[in-house]
């Protein structure tokens, strides 16, 4: 281990081994280790008995439920969207080649107590039971607009300028209602909070569009993919990219320590009595804890049912998304549910997740909303983990921390988090223009 190395990645979590990934391919020496024996850190894939031992810390699940090996349950449940970052990056890296996706069959939203189909074209809109006859006819109106737009094209534009008129502005052009503006906001835009509305609107009709153009794709009835196996397969595929590349992995590294010279920046790791040099460390919050703070909590239901989500068209995936308003929340609470067709559990069974940004100490409480849609369930497990943010000035110590997950059950923030960190580490940006029929998704 006594070598000396460019960049040194703690944590096999998603973040880290896609940095990993892009790093070793732009050439630089990278060393990766975890403290764990297994990949993934905080998003690793948990199969029945290791799910047990986490919740209920003994390996003896009931037999029902079917064989362990043939259940991966990813603890950061994200779906991909099919045009989003997340998969333009999958390309760039080549890493397709080692995955298989799978379409996910449905994109609903929670309104008035019903669940919905997001509609996300002008077709759509006119179909659509969440809203009356006038109403239908104002939003096709904006759906228009926004599949029309095009950001170098000011005659698509009406007059506005969306760098610097905002979202509530565009909206209120259009005369929508609350509700209207609920879903498109919250389960077609997939803003966490209302806070979108007062900010320049172009990132909001860029979100509306990718949802659209990533839904029309696949022909499926979501914009959504996952991969076969779970999510446990990505770090995975980024470890043998990097492998490739030269770089090198070590699992079931205890105590990891940071080393830092008199001026406090970065320069190597010690593990076991020996030291690695390096010139940069990339980590998640738990390897340099006094480098982040606390931001928040989310709150987690992991379930294990027999049926698919009630009121979703029998989908065997789908995520459901409960905008804030719905619940009188501050934070809008999720939905996610994947089964055997995308082989992370045996014939016959479901895994769901309900997610929200914990505002209790109350997990159970709190996600009862959520896990009440669901119906009957098998199992279900409750936890609460914190989030946490970098403090720390990475251009003085050579530290690059990642955030913590969200409780957002798609990877558009994950992804965004990782192209920051690129920047900062190597000084450049990622060309992300590619060919996105290299990322196909099987027929269900």
């Amino acid at each position: 281990m006594d070598e000396e190395y460019d960049v040194i990645v703690l944590g096999t979590g998603l973040k880290e081994c896609i940095l990993s990934g892009l790093l070793s391919v732009d050439g630089l020496k990278v060393l990766h280790m975890d403290k764990n024996d297994y990949y993934g850190g905080e998003s690793s894939s948990l199969n029945l008995i290791q799910l047990w031992k986490r919740f209920r810390g003994e390996d003896h699940p009931p037999e029902p439920l079917g064989a362990s090996r043939e259940y991966n349950v990813d603890m950061i449940p994200k779906f991909m969207m099919a045009n989003g970052t997340l998969v333009r990056v999958l390309i760039h890296a080549n890493v397709t080649k080692y995955l298989n996706f799978k379409a996910v069959d449905g994109s609903f939203v929670y309104n008035k107590g019903k669940i919905h189909k997001v509609p996300a074209t002008d077709v759509e809109a006119l179909k659509s039971p969440l809203m009356g006859l006038f109403e239908k006819r104002r939003a096709r109106k904006f759906f228009l607009f926004v599949q029309d737009f095009v950001e170098s094209d000011p005659k698509t534009h009406h007059g506005m300028d969306l760098n610097t008129t905002t979202a509530r502005q565009l909206i209120s052009k259009y005369e929508l209602e609350d509700d209207t503006v609920d879903f498109i906001g919250h389960a077609l835009a997939l803003q966490f909070s209302d806070d979108y509305l007062d900010k320049p609107a172009l990132n909001f009709v860029k979100r509306m569009k990718l949802y659209a153009e990533s839904l029309a794709r696949f022909q499926s009835g979501s914009p959504y993919i996952y991969p076969m196996y779970g999510l446990g397969e990505l770090p995975q595929a980024f470890a043998r990219l990097s492998a490739v590349y030269g770089g090198t992995y070590m699992l079931n590294k205890p105590d990891c320590k940071v080393e830092f010279d008199e001026n406090g920046a970065a320069i190597g790791v010690t593990s076991e009595g020996e030291t690695a040099k390096c010139k940069k460390v990339v980590c998640d919050p738990s390897y340099l804890p006094e480098k982040v703070e606390k931001v928040g909590k989310v709150a987690r239901a992991v379930i294990i049912m027999s049926h698919p989500i009630p009121d979703t068209h029998e989908s065997h995936s789908a995520q459901v998304i409960i905008p804030q308003k719905q619940l009188g929340r501050k934070s809008d609470m999720y939905l996610f549910c994947c089964s055997y067709f995308h082989n992370v559990a045996p014939k016959g069974k479901y895994i769901a997740f309900v997610l929200t940004e914990a505002e209790t100490d109350n997990p159970e409480a709190e996600l009862k909303p959520g896990v009440d849609i669901l119906g009957p369930v098998d199992e279900i497990f409750y936890e609460t983990y914190d989030r946490y943010q970098p403090t720390n000035d990475c251009d003085a110590d050579h530290c690059y921390i990642s955030m913590s997950y969200d409780p957002s059950t798609h990877f558009e923030s994950t992804v965004e988090d990782v192209l920051a960190m690129y920047n900062k580490i190597t000084g450049k940006v990622i060309d992300l223009s590619v060919d996105l029929s290299a990322a196909s998704a099987g027929e269900q």
